[in-house]
């Protein structure tokens, strides 16, 4: 870099050769306290909100304000997608994760429609309500305990593949579900290709996926050459159908990714998010009886006409939704997210140079105290007629 440009870097340090900074990460979410990673910069370098390190195999800016993560986003000429290697390669180079701009906003508008609005809602709550009923009657007849988050994930992944793959069989959708089990083991793990590592299996793991997305694929193609139809249109039948306003429609291997991409985020943050919520709910049994006294009113509201739950009832539950809004805050599914220089920038004075990547550090805006009072108190009501700043619940 020079001196001159070397002097106006963040402080930090960039750790071990090849290793840099990841046994501190990989260390401080193992001992679940993942806090202490970002803490250890603040205690040596002061609350500077940015700082360097080496980070999955490059040299990277971590940046941890509000302010900060909010500039980098909204950046689109000076910052790219930077995930690791491993991400990427599992999760797809045609995926949002890898793909330039102008493609993303491409890809997202032609298949947000089918996963958003009135409509489509309103055709997945019905099998969403009856998976929800079923489940929990199915753990209660178990006499027994059941492993929560095992059945939880199970619970939405059976959701996520209704909503995507429409009629796939219970053998199609138990071998999604190991195998999507395993891809996530290796997400964002070091990309090590050796026997014994996470990332390894992983990829073992996605060749299965692909392999059995790819089967469907050719069946549904083979079924509208024949002028076949199945029935109810998912999220396949519209990534077959759609295109863009030149006419351009998605070849199998960016159908492929993007499935692969929406299938695994939607079963991994919808299960563990609902594993937390029902934690602190259970901890903390004043918020417990309002929530379940919001939902006894809303079923008493219902007509007997009515079968099962609509938009209108799912909308009348508010303290829920701060119930959820501060599991996500005090969670953080997605706690970092990465990006990438494509010139010399400055963020809060610093220097972050072109072609280093860059952290956004989700989890310390969540629990700067300058941000939310007590951060680490779980208080729905804190989103009672609150509006978060841009940049301040990610």
């Amino acid at each position: 870099l020079g001196a001159e440009r070397r002097a106006r870097l963040p402080p930090g340090e960039m750790g071990w050769p090849l290793v840099g900074g990841m046994w501190d990460f990989l260390r401080a979410y193992k001992s679940g306290k993942p806090d202490t990673f970002i803490d250890s910069f603040v205690r040596r370098f002061g609350r500077t909100g940015v700082y360097r390190s080496f980070m999955f195999s490059s040299p990277t800016v971590l940046v941890t304000t509000a302010e900060g993560c909010k500039q980098v986003l909204m950046d689109d000429d000076a910052f790219v997608t930077g995930w690791p290697k491993a991400t990427v390669a599992l999760v797809g180079p045609r995926s949002f994760v890898a793909m330039p701009h102008d493609e993303h906003r491409r890809i997202r508008k032609l298949t947000a429609a089918p996963i958003n609005g009135f409509d489509a809602l309103t055709g997945y709550l019905p099998f969403i309500d009856s998976t929800v009923t079923s489940s929990l009657r199915a753990w209660a007849d178990h006499g027994g305990s059941v492993e929560f988050l095992t059945e939880l994930r199970r619970m939405t992944f059976k959701i996520i593949v209704q909503i995507f793959l429409g009629g796939a069989d219970q053998a199609t959708t138990r071998a999604l579900e190991r195998s999507y089990t395993e891809l996530n083991y290796g997400m964002r793990a070091m990309a090590i290709n050796l026997p014994g590592f996470a990332y390894r299996g992983a990829l073992r793991a996605r060749r299965r996926l692909v392999a059995v997305l790819q089967g469907v694929l050719d069946e549904r193609r083979a079924a509208r050459a024949k002028g076949v139809s199945g029935g109810g249109v998912d999220m396949m039948d519209r990534l077959i159908e759609a295109q863009d306003e030149r006419g351009r429609h998605l070849d199998d291997d960016e159908i492929i990714d993007v499935l692969v991409m929406y299938l695994n985020a939607g079963h991994e943050s919808s299960g563990h998010i609902t594993m937390w919520a029902t934690v602190f709910l259970q901890e903390n049994p004043d918020m417990f009886a309002r929530a379940k006294a919001e939902q006894e009113a809303i079923m008493r509201s219902i007509p007997s006409s009515q079968r099962g739950l609509t938009l209108r009832d799912f909308r009348k539950m508010e303290y829920l939704s701060q119930v959820i809004d501060e599991t996500l805050r005090l969670v953080n599914i997605s706690f970092v997210s990465f990006r990438q220089a494509t010139r010399d920038v400055f963020v809060n004075g610093y220097l972050i140079p072109k072609g280093w990547k860059v952290q956004l550090w989700y989890r310390s805006v969540h629990m700067d105290p300058q941000v939310y009072p007590d951060p680490t108190k779980f208080d729905p009501l804190r989103w009672e007629g609150h509006s978060p700043r841009a940049g301040t619940f990610l």
